[in-house]
């Protein structure tokens, strides 16, 4: 389970975000590519927008659901 106290600190303001856990699998990026994406170190995934439409919202829970180390976390 995602730790909210161990969020990297690239992501995003808002409820969805990537923790520490992440190990740059991409399973995120490729379930919603609108709203994660390598950081700029590219060590990990983070958060670069927040989602804005159902749809969105519905791949970020995708996201959440298959990644293996359970590094997305979800604060709304």
């Amino acid at each position: 389970m995602a730790d909210p106290n161990d969020r990297w600190p690239d992501n995003v303001p808002g409820r969805f975000y990537v923790d520490r856990q992440c190990i740059l699998c991409s399973v995120c990026s490729d379930a919603a590519p609108a709203n994660f994406h390598r950081s700029r170190d590219e060590d990990h995934d983070v958060v670069y927008k927040q989602p804005e439409t159902p749809e969105e919202e519905e791949r970020c829970y995708e996201a959440m659901d298959h990644c293996p180390v359970e590094a997305i976390g979800d604060d709304g």
